[in-house]
């Protein structure tokens, strides 16, 4: 399990995609993708915090409270919040990559993709 800002930075490297960097925004390290904050440590709480919806969001916290948690100052965002020591590192791949994607512009992308075939 991912505990730390360090792990998880190391970990959202190693997935290789374009277009991510170290950026810091609010006095606050974070990767950014394609320009983009794509992930982050919470300043507010010690939990990664990734994109999404709010509705998946809800969704996570009612089937795992431990692991998936609130805090006021994201209510009104799509962000998932997930508590240090409890982040998987498969679901954290997974979501990375799904949100790069997303995150894509989708020329850009559907360029990259044909290039990886």
């Amino acid at each position: 399990m991912i505990a730390t800002w360090p792990d998880l930075r190391t970990l959202a490297l190693s997935l290789n995609l374009p277009k991510v960097e170290d950026a810091v925004s609010w006095g606050n390290p974070n990767l950014k993708a394609h320009g983009k904050m794509w992930v982050w440590w919470s300043p507010m709480i010690d939990a990664a915090v990734f994109k999404g919806t709010i509705e998946e969001r809800e969704a996570l916290i009612a089937a795992d409270p431990a692991t998936f948690l609130h805090h006021d100052h994201y209510a009104s965002h799509g962000l998932i919040l997930v508590a240090a020591g409890r982040i998987d590192p498969d679901w954290a791949r997974a979501r990375l990559h799904r949100t790069w994607e997303e995150m894509a512009p989708k020329r850009w992308l559907a360029k990259w993709q044909a290039g990886q075939a």
